[in-house]
């Protein structure tokens, strides 16, 4: 297994983390969904999407209070959250055309 594919795999592993997160806070979820556009029902389906992950992730980047009480929640320093972003496929800092 190469360094990249190490880096990939825990990027996965934190994203999966984040989405844990969004889906278990009764605000996020909602804006989450509606940012997105994706229904609930159809989460799991699009997880497995390349770009879904990081779009978990740069909604979470994009939002500064969220990154900081995810990072507070799960002891993951806020630069580790946006390297594990870029790691994946899709994960640039375009926030904007992104979720």
């Amino acid at each position: 297994m190469t360094r990249d594919d190490r880096n990939s795999e825990n990027a996965e592993a934190l994203a999966i983390q984040a989405l844990a997160f969004v889906a278990s806070d009764p605000e996020l979820l909602p804006r989450f969904l509606a940012i997105s556009g994706i229904d609930a029902q159809a989460i799991r389906q699009a997880a497995r999407e390349p770009g879904f992950l990081a779009g978990v992730l740069q909604f979470i980047v994009a939002h500064e209070p969220t990154l900081m009480r995810f990072s507070e929640e799960t002891g993951i320093p806020p630069q580790q959250v946006t390297a594990a972003m870029r790691a994946l496929p899709f994960g640039d800092d375009n926030h904007d055309r992104s979720v």
